[in-house]
């Protein structure tokens, strides 16, 4: 007897998407599927990260309508699909972030070839971040493509509010970017992804372990058909790994975003405090500083769209202050800052025959409230300093920075050009309207294989500390010039099923560099200026093994990165020592290979290896003078393990396991042998 055969309806697949509801899927009343959709790793510059939205796949469907879809990244002001991007950028990603357990952002931007992470005190504690040779003040940092570059001194822009557990993944760009990012990019920018998720769900966890360390959290997603929101808070103290470097940190953050008919609103309020004994962190004669820094982050994002006409308004508000004293619990130079940094922008950017363009602005007012730093005020304006009734902020200072950008992206076969310009005008330069053009170009020759690249000019304006600060060891300088670069970069990409590698170089021109320098040994830190070229060179390889051996297997993945910096002054002036762009890093190898134990029990090694230029104080005990030593290479090996089940997770993290002695910034010792552990439990 025949058995009756059911004939199994054919699967439409889609590459591409052309502009039509979502709707026609329903009438087909068959069995779909959607080719080449990879959401896990959407990106966002100036925008809201898509993975968070809730309406992701129509915008998806949007931007991509003629192209097979992929990885996103917006490229600057523009939308394009990772493989379309026209530069490189380098993403730490969620899988990455939960493998290193680290106590802090600083710590995990370590892995990252191009970024240079030189720490005063442990734990992100005052952490300066730089990218390819470049200072702490020349990089943007972004959180949600909101910057957060603190205009008093870049050693506090990387005072975060956000937690480790709080972050989706960090995109990292090397290399000139003012059309891109604003007038802060001048060597590159950071753009830290935060997530609220779209399950409601609950954590906690706790950290403990060396120097009397002890960190505790929570956080708690509440997901609503239309509207997802987000907040975390944690605390942290350790008594410090050396004399006066304790340290006490409150972290907040809060995080939402609904969607109302064609309008998506995305905003974010975020706090972060934290008191520090600073020992010798701006000068080594003063081993007793002390310091305490508070912020406050909000913004307000929109994303609407006009047919083919895409609107993205935004506005942001960031407060600081900043209490310093260079002998702990006395008033000799002591110091009190308030600063407000206050955003307004609105991108605009639109399909059409040839391509995708971009048009908009941003209007940026930096102001500081200072007993120290700006133009002295009459007596009769002076502000009391908050919580201190007998003391008075007597100086001031604001300027106004106002851009405007044009870029166009070109798809031309296996090309993607990507060309602009931003206008830039500050009230606090007087040589009118600067323009800062770029243009970017790759091509996919061959499968798997990527050719870039690009050339772009920039700028950074500096801050008031540059202009304005005194003390007994520093001395400003009210005549500097914005720092201008011009940078040229080139490079290759590979990638194929289960591994990639990529090499890249890129030559930096600079005009008007900033540097804290002394001219002789007996002279105090002067802020200066100088012509500088930097030449870098990187190297990466990445492999996921169960994805390359098709299943599951001991090792999970390996990467190993090389960065190699060479600077070049352009005068001949005689400098005997510099405090920050002379003191770049040489090179830097990083290695993390991440494997099976037992069970679901995994391990991560890292190694670093670095060598940095110049040098830092240390006093003769024989005789009692003081000379430069050079610093010195070192290699830090560590080791984390974790135990991961649904609902919690359970770590414990060997830091500096061959106790080596390694200083990044001045002598500043930086912890040897430390253990930590910690336990995450998630309740849905």
């Amino acid at each position: 007897m025949k058995k009756p055969k059911t004939a199994k309806r054919p699967v439409f697949t889609f590459k591409h998407f052309a502009r039509k509801g979502y709707s026609v899927f329903c009438s087909l009343k068959r069995e779909i599927r959607i080719g080449c959709l990879s959401v896990a790793t959407l990106a966002a510059i100036h925008n809201d990260a898509l993975a968070s939205r809730n309406d992701s796949l129509e915008i998806i469907q949007q931007i991509m309508s003629d192209n097979e879809l992929s990885e996103i990244v917006v490229n600057g002001r523009i939308p394009v699909s990772l493989e379309q991007s026209a530069t490189k950028t380098e993403i730490i990603s969620r899988e990455e972030i939960e493998k290193a357990k680290v106590q802090s952002v600083n710590d995990l931007l370590k892995l990252c070839a191009s970024v240079d992470v030189r720490q005063r005190g442990a734990m992100g504690v005052q952490t300066d971040i730089g990218i390819g040779g470049g200072t702490n003040e020349q990089v943007c940092i972004l959180i949600n493509g909101i910057s957060v570059n603190n205009p008093q001194t870049g050693h506090l822009t990387a005072d975060f509010p956000v937690a480790i557990h709080d972050i989706e993944r960090i995109e990292v760009y090397d290399g000139a970017s003012a059309r891109c990012f604003g007038s802060q990019a001048l060597n590159g920018a950071i753009n830290i992804i935060t997530n609220c998720g779209n399950k409601t769900n609950a954590g906690a966890y706790m950290d403990a372990g060396s120097y009397g360390t002890l960190g505790i959290g929570s956080f708690g997603v509440l997901s609503l058909p239309k509207c997802n929101q987000r907040i975390s808070a944690g605390y942290m103290r350790s008594d410090g790994a050396t004399h006066n470097n304790d340290f006490q940190r409150i972290k907040s953050f809060y995080q939402g975003n609904c969607t109302m008919s064609n309008l998506n609103l995305d905003w974010q309020v975020g706090y972060n405090y934290q008191r520090y004994g600073a020992n010798s962190f701006y000068s080594a004669d003063y081993p007793d500083q002390w310091e305490r820094n508070n912020r406050v982050l909000s913004s307000l994002k929109g994303h609407t769209r006009w047919g083919r006409v895409f609107v993205e308004p935004l506005v942001s508000i960031i407060r600081s202050y900043d209490h310093f004293q260079l002998i702990r619990g006395t008033h000799f130079a002591e110091n009190f800052h308030r600063n407000n940094v206050y955003t307004a922008a609105l991108n605009t950017y639109v399909n059409w025959l040839l391509g995708r363009t971009a048009i908009g602005g941003e209007l940026r007012y930096e102001d500081i409230l200072s007993t120290n730093l700006g133009k002295p005020l009459s007596e009769n304006r002076y502000v009391p300093v908050e919580g201190h009734s007998d003391i008075y902020y007597t100086r001031n200072d604001n300027r106004m920075n106002s851009s405007f950008f044009l870029e166009h992206l070109f798809f031309i076969k296996k090309v993607t050009l990507s060309t602009g310009m931003m206008v830039n005008k500050n009230t606090s330069v007087n040589n009118g309207s600067s323009l800062y053009p770029g243009i970017d170009i790759s091509w996919r020759c061959f499968k798997g294989i990527k050719l870039y690249a690009s050339w772009n000019k920039s700028l950074r304006l500096p801050s008031f500390t540059d202009l304005y600060y005194k003390s007994p060891t520093q001395q400003g300088n009210m005549g500097l010039k914005p720092e201008q670069t011009s940078t040229l970069k080139i490079g290759a990409d590979y990638k194929c099923k289960g591994y990639n590698a990529s090499l890249q170089a890129i030559y930096r021109h600079g005009k008007n560099m900033i540097d804290w320098v002394m001219f002789h040994p007996d002279d105090i830190y002067h802020s200066t200026q100088y012509e500088l070229d930097n030449y870098e060179f990187l190297a990466q390889f990445c492999a996921d093994f169960p994805q390359l051996f098709n299943g599951d297997t001991f090792f999970h993945s390996f990467r190993a990165s090389y960065m190699c910096n060479y600077q070049k002054r352009s005068d001949d002036v005689d400098i005997f020592k510099s405090n920050y762009a002379l003191e770049y890093l040489k090179y830097k190898l990083s290695v993390n290979l991440s494997h099976k134990l037992c069970g679901p029990v995994n391990a991560s090694w890292f190694w670093l290896l670095q060598d940095r230029m110049g040098g830092y104080f240390v006093k003769n005990t024989n005789t009692g003078s003081v000379v430069l030593r050079p610093y010195s290479p070192y290699s830090l090996v560590n080791v984390k393990i974790n135990y991961r089940k649904p609902n919690h997770i359970v770590y414990i993290s060997f830091e500096n396991i061959t106790n080596h002695t390694y200083y990044d910034y001045g002598n500043i010792p930086q912890p040897g042998f430390s253990v930590m552990a910690g336990i995450e439990y998630h309740m849905k």
